[in-house]
């Protein structure tokens, strides 16, 4: 992930957290972590925690004997997730996460659009899984629902705010959704049980399955 990414999170880590834990955000995060099918003494890994919002859900799946990683490269971020999940934080570049363990689990929310191959990192991501574990990933993209469409203009000035690529790509938005495609299409190709789903009114794309 490059220095510019880094440096904006970092930047911005106490609005993410505010943003991240508003009340109605949990639910996504719920659903988010119900889709790894985990079990008590479970190993649950997220790649880029950010400031830990989902930490707790996954702990609460694994119980007092699982272990829960986050991963995110940017320290201030991790310096908020501190304290929530009881988590083991690595400070890492989930594009070449420096796991060995078999994972149970791996849940990646709102970051695979950040990444310049987002298919080739979540086919490493994949790799990193037991046979049988589960990967789910969350993500914003656009709805295609009728009444949407005069708030997608919404959604562009939201992606466009929230990018480090605005130097390099003309139509941010669109850029962002062919990365959220791409990822996913790489957890289809290596992956059985593959489901997926829209949530808060088709703004975001939830999609898991089990590896092979």
């Amino acid at each position: 992930m490059s220095d510019a990414t880094r440096a904006f999170y970092g930047r911005w880590a106490r609005l993410y957290d505010v943003l991240a834990t508003l009340p109605g955000v949990s639910s996504w995060r719920e659903s988010a972590a119900g889709e790894l099918g985990l079990a008590r003494g479970d190993l649950a890994v997220e790649m880029g925690c950010g400031t830990g919002a989902n930490l707790p859900h996954l702990r609460e799946r694994v119980g007092p004997d699982g272990r829960v990683v986050g991963l995110d490269v940017t320290r201030e971020m991790l310096e908020r997730a501190r304290g929530r999940g009881d988590a083991d934080l690595l400070q890492a570049d989930a594009a070449r996460p420096p796991l060995s363990e078999p994972v149970d689990g791996l849940l990646g929310t709102f970051v695979v659009a950040m990444f310049t191959d987002p298919g080739a990192v979540v086919d490493r991501w994949c790799d990193l899984v037991r046979p049988s574990g589960r990967v789910a990933l969350l993500h914003f993209t656009r709805s295609e629902r009728a009444w949407a469409r005069p708030v997608n203009a919404g959604y562009r000035a939201f992606v466009w705010l929230s990018s480090t690529d605005k130097s390099r790509v003309r139509d941010v938005a669109s850029s962002h959704d062919r990365r959220v495609d791409a990822g996913l299409e790489a957890l289809a190709a290596r992956t059985t049980d593959y489901r997926e789903r829209t949530l808060a009114g088709g703004y975001l794309r939830l999609a898991s399955g089990q590896v092979t």
